[in-house]
């Protein structure tokens, strides 16, 4: 990578969750490095300098990499070095589970202690919160009191391995964890899951009778829907986890019975790993209707303002997974990466952005997760943006920036940056 020979203070080329390049150091200089995790998975990473720094920021999501993230030029501004590592299967859910995940965060931090780094902070943006929780929790877990299986029932050898320390941790957009997310933005109207054109009109979210209003105005719903409508989500969730277990049962049973006598079913049966592909999974209400938890977000969710396209287009969450990786990422009930789960077991100091457009991560969530995590410090945030720190008026400065600002306030006050 080039170095730049400026530093430009605007803010015109930045765009999604990706820096402008003219925001780089001069003498930033950039090194690609490979991992390999206890179990022999393979990813890699790269890290950014300016040179002397003793504390160094990771950044990591479990299913994109992002070696371009907008808050790198930020933090390498504030003395800090920053690690952007790729996880093992960029943007691919079928083998996706969390626990494997781990492995590699694990190889990540390690690395960054043999290059010598006094302090290690790991920053969770949007899924990546929900991925660092969990680390910093197992980490913090005596190894014996680990988690032993995954969702699935696969050991995952996190009692056996090291877990170096993380000494702080940042969240940015955080959401629930990726199965809580899921759960909240599922489309419960689905009736088959084998139809994904079939339709429960009575909680279908795009129903005028059900107070659906043509985009971008915004929807009303009832309390009444809306309660309905949360409790079928969590159904519809139920089924698929019973789906996957079920699957999960039949391939292992298969395998067991193969120990004690030869069948050429069993051989077929115990090979087979079924894949799902769950559709209609982005239908948030408060997606639709400003009213439900108010805030500064435009109408649309995530992946955009067309609720029809990103609900039954071929991109979305979840699309395609296996039974394991259904359970251990997507399963709002079942994944242990939950931050619900993981957060309150978080001692190191903590800092929590919040943008106040973000469209993906609403004020009630935003205030469980906070008040979730253990850290006796711990500090939040609420900046003017949407979920990727963009400005959400026109004419408005980017919240980024702010983000950026804080973000080095807070290690120059915690750590050697």
């Amino acid at each position: 990578m080039q170095k730049k020979s400026q530093k430009s203070t605007t803010t015109a080329g930045l765009r999604g969750a990706h820096w402008s390049e003219d925001q780089l150091p001069s003498d930033m200089s950039a090194r690609t490095m490979s991992l390999v995790a206890a179990d022999g998975g393979t990813s890699y990473g790269v890290l950014y300098q300016r040179g002397g720094e003793k504390c160094v920021v990771m950044v990591m999501h479990p299913r994109e990499f992002l070696p371009t993230h907008y808050l790198v030029p930020e933090i390498l501004s504030g003395g800090a070095a920053v690690w952007v590592q790729a996880p093992r299967s960029v943007g691919n859910d079928i083998r996706l589970e969390h626990e494997t995940s781990l492995l590699d965060v694990a190889a990540g931090a390690q690395l960054l202690r043999d290059e010598g780094y006094s302090d290690i902070v790991a920053l969770g943006n949007s899924g990546g919160a929900g991925l660092y929780s969990f680390y910093v929790q197992q980490s913090n877990t005596d190894p014996t009191q680990r988690i032993a299986k995954t969702p699935g029932g696969k050991p995952t050898r996190l009692m056996e391995i090291e877990l170096p320390a993380i000494d702080g941790v940042i969240f940015v957009s955080p959401h629930p964890g990726q199965g809580k997310l899921l759960q909240s933005c599922i489309d419960p109207s689905v009736t088959d899951e084998k139809d994904p054109l079939s339709i429960d009109e009575s909680l279908f979210p795009f129903s005028p009778k059900n107070g659906f209003v043509k985009p971008p105005q915004s929807s009303t719903y009832s309390p009444d829907f809306v309660e309905r409508y949360r409790q079928a989500q969590k159904a519809r969730v139920e089924r698929i986890d019973a789906w996957a277990r079920q699957a999960i049962t039949v391939r292992m049973e298969a395998k067991k019975r193969l120990k004690s006598a030869f069948d050429a079913n069993d051989i077929l049966v115990s090979s087979h790993t079924p894949i799902v592909t769950v559709w209609r999974t982005d239908a948030d209400l408060r997606c639709f209707d400003l009213s439900l938890e108010p805030s500064d977000r435009k109408y649309g969710s995530l992946w955009g303002g067309n609720p029809f396209i990103s609900n039954l287009g071929s991109v979305g969450f979840a699309r395609v997974c296996t039974a394991d990786s259904w359970l251990s990422t997507w399963s709002g009930l079942s994944s242990n990466a939950a931050l619900s789960k993981t957060a309150p077991a978080i001692t190191q100091p903590s800092l929590m952005i919040q943008y106040t457009g973000d469209n993906s991560i609403f004020s009630g969530d935003a205030d469980e997760i906070f008040q979730s995590i253990g850290a006796a410090k711990k500090e939040r945030v609420k900046i003017s943006g949407n979920h990727h720190g963009q400005a959400v008026l026109e004419g408005a400065p980017h919240g980024r920036i702010e983000a950026g600002a804080t973000i080095r306030r807070w290690l120059s006050e915690h750590f050697h940056c």
